[in-house]
């Protein structure tokens, strides 16, 4: 006979909601999608698809009735507008319509007065003022930030970073929002940060990369960590498309450059 199971075991504890992010091999990974309320970081170096992917995680809440939220620390507006003309399925009226918000961050440190290179205390309270009141205005319950990276070089100094990581990630769970944070990754290996206090604060990492097959560089995802749910840490390659991101299984023995 079988001892008396555990009270409080792993298989009593109740689901949690899921984020369906739309990219159907990722939510199969994450075994139903994001759990409702998670940070996550998407990391990578640059042309690896980490702007793609947080777009079209925007662009399929929208579609369900999701209010998405864009701040845009990197690039303008106007240009990620082209890119999400590349999906298929994506509609300009999801923006007039209000459900998909686009902002660029240049803009706020104007209106906010931040011209300064180093951003000292009181100016990342009132960045944090302003990310919240966008958030109340827009109802926003999908976030993403591209990149939390651009916004660490303003602070420049660890514990300022963690302390704007601990507070953001505070702020965007009492407002109930399912975040992706945009990071370029660090030059030390093993990081999935410059600085490598991001991935410590937030609640997942999903890492793109670069593989090599046969003298083909292909995109890789593979999925770290994520809070609140199993999920597969094996890789899979990424292929763009108009009809959105396809996930298939990365085969063994190809060569992984991380970034």
């Amino acid at each position: 006979m079988g001892g008396p199971v555990a009270a409080g075991s792993l298989s009593d504890a109740p689901a949690r909601e899921r984020c369906r992010t739309g990219i159907e091999g990722l939510d199969n990974i994450l075994e139903g999608g994001i759990p409702k309320g998670n940070t996550v970081l998407v990391a990578g170096s640059v042309g690896t698809g980490k702007t793609t992917l947080t777009l079209e995680f925007l662009i399929r809440g929208a579609e369900v009735g999701e209010r998405s939220l864009f701040l845009s620390v990197t690039e303008a507006t106007e240009k990620l507008m082209e890119n999400m003309r590349s999906f298929e399925f994506f509609s300009p009226a999801l923006i007039a319509s209000g459900q998909l918000t686009l902002i660029d961050v240049p803009v706020l440190y104007a209106k906010l007065g931040l011209t300064q290179e180093e951003l000292g205390i009181d100016e990342i309270d009132a960045l944090l003022q302003t990310i919240e009141r966008l958030l109340e205005e827009t109802h926003a319950q999908r976030v993403v930030i591209d990149s939390i990276t651009s916004l660490g070089y303003r602070m420049r100094r660890e514990e300022r970073i963690r302390d704007f990581m601990l507070r953001l990630s505070q702020m965007l769970a009492h407002h109930g929002c399912t975040t992706l944070l945009v990071s370029e990754i660090g030059p030390l290996p093993g990081r999935y940060s410059l600085h490598g206090v991001e991935e410590v604060v937030v609640d997942g990492v999903v890492l793109l990369g670069n593989a090599r097959r046969q003298g083909d560089i292909l995109r890789v995802l593979q999925v770290i960590k994520m809070r609140g749910t199993s999920h597969s840490r094996a890789q899979y390659v990424v292929e763009m498309t108009p009809i959105g991101l396809l996930l298939a299984p990365h085969l063994k023995g190809d060569r992984v450059e991380e970034g």
